[in-house]
């Protein structure tokens, strides 16, 4: 799954970052002594006209005494839809061939090229021990690993937490290591190498010779180590903060091999489409603060987030979520999300035909200029013993923008940075 799963690795730190919150809630999630508590949900994403996903959700935590927690999670999803493939929308149909070399696809006059046969199931697994050594130090360790039909990913995890202030002040350090193999279908392009057409041979074996020219034999490795440092303070009875510092860095293959870039003339008409080249390394900051507090009838927080790296995207997120109890058993809550994102330095809408082939370029939307925002609402229900019923509804717009790159001819009668629109829907049962 290209859209969404490789993002994931990228994503670690950022959902690292975040894990303490899930401490402050801890008296809440942790079971009690020798007791198992179970979560499962099944959650849908859908984009307007683009991707749609299912994904099953189940974890399931047992405490051992006072001082042993195991976490397990196993989660299932399935991809199918439309993905962009980076080349621009033209006056005429345009012809692609796809991914694998067999077989062709073909977009309309006017319209955003995407490859419809976007499809794949994805299983990951992960598990973590958590240990309270006494009640100064707390330390944790874990194993990741997910796997779907190009991507194989491993992983291993530590964190160690020290208390201080009669528990009141926090300091946790935690660090990751994420192993990657990617084996696309149809082999690895050749950074820059030129879309060949069956249509252009006299035979298949013709047509093959020139496909696995444009192909890297075997397949590649991805290493992601991430680090972070938080710290916790509870302020008062009501309000507590959270401040994180994150460190990451990749290495390996860097590319999406499903991502093409098209060759346009000073018209904006295509000439050609060429496979996409990104640096084989990325090192990555990220800082987090939170705050988060008990009103008179719910809970709110607010968090901001601001990431660079030296691929020159750098980001800012401010999120929120209230909480609000009409009754000790029923609450609802409030989610906003807003995402700026500024363009990697090599982000390139189209390549000009005739010029210079640059070092890097990638006309991948999800490393461009754009902003987005999340609204959502989520109902909470408890049960008799302990069980508890939640609804999820969320509805996400990601806005493209253009990174100042002039548009030639035919190509400004298109929009080349359509909007994405998509709906979460999220139902989870705890007992």
């Amino acid at each position: 799954m290209q859209l969404t799963s490789k993002q994931s690795i990228a994503s670690a730190l950022a959902i690292a970052s975040c894990s303490l919150i899930g401490q402050a809630n801890a008296v809440e999630t942790v079971p009690a002594n020798d007791d198992w508590k179970v979560d499962a949900a099944i959650m849908y994403y859908g984009e307007q006209e683009r991707v749609q996903a299912v994904e099953a959700i189940g974890n399931v935590q047992k405490a051992f005494g006072d001082t042993s927690l195991l976490d397990m999670k196993v989660v299932v999803d399935s991809l199918t839809g439309s993905s962009a493939s980076g080349a621009v929308a033209q006056g005429e149909s345009q012809t692609f061939t796809r991914p694998s070399g067999k077989g062709e696809y073909t977009v309309g006059a006017g319209d955003t090229p995407l490859d419809d046969t976007f499809h794949d199931t994805r299983v990951q697994l992960s598990a973590n021990w958590q240990e309270v050594f006494n009640q100064d130090w707390t330390g944790n360790v874990g194993v990741y690993g997910s796997n779907e039909f190009d991507y194989l990913s491993m992983g291993l995890n530590a964190g160690l937490e020290r208390s201080f202030n009669k528990n009141n002040t926090t300091l946790a350090l935690s660090g990751a290591f994420t192993q990657d193999v990617v084996d696309p279908v149809g082999g690895r392009p050749v950074a820059f190498s030129e879309m060949v057409y069956r249509a252009n041979y006299n035979s298949d074996a013709e047509y093959q010779a020139a496909f696995d020219q444009t192909r890297l034999s075997g397949d590649d490795t991805k290493q992601t180590s991430d680090v972070m440092l938080g710290v916790t303070q509870i302020l008062n009875r009501n309000w507590l903060m959270q401040a994180n510092y994150g460190l990451s860095s990749v290495s390996g293959y860097m590319n999406d091999p499903y991502k093409i870039l098209s060759e346009v003339d000073s018209n904006g008409i295509t000439q050609g489409y060429r496979y996409e080249n990104r640096p084989d390394s990325r090192l990555k900051h990220s800082v987090y603060v939170m705050t988060k507090g008990a009103l008179d009838s719910g809970v709110v927080d607010f968090s901001y987030r601001y990431s660079t790296d030296d691929w020159d995207i750098t980001s800012h997120t401010l999120e929120t979520h209230y909480r609000y109890y009409f009754s000790p058993s029923f609450y609802g809550q409030l989610h906003l999300r807003y995402y700026q994102q500024q363009a990697a330095e090599f982000y390139q809408p189209f390549l000009m035909a005739g010029d210079t082939l640059p070092d890097y370029a990638s006309a991948d939307y999800r490393i461009g200029d754009m902003t987005a925002y999340t609204i959502g609402l989520k109902f909470g229900q408890r049960l008799s013993g302990g069980h508890e019923m939640t609804y999820r509804l969320e509805y996400y717009q990601q806005n493209p923008e253009n990174n100042g790159t002039d548009i030639p001819g035919q190509l400004q009668n298109y929009d080349l940075f359509p909007s994405v629109k998509a709906i979460v829907a999220q139902v989870s049962y705890s007992f």
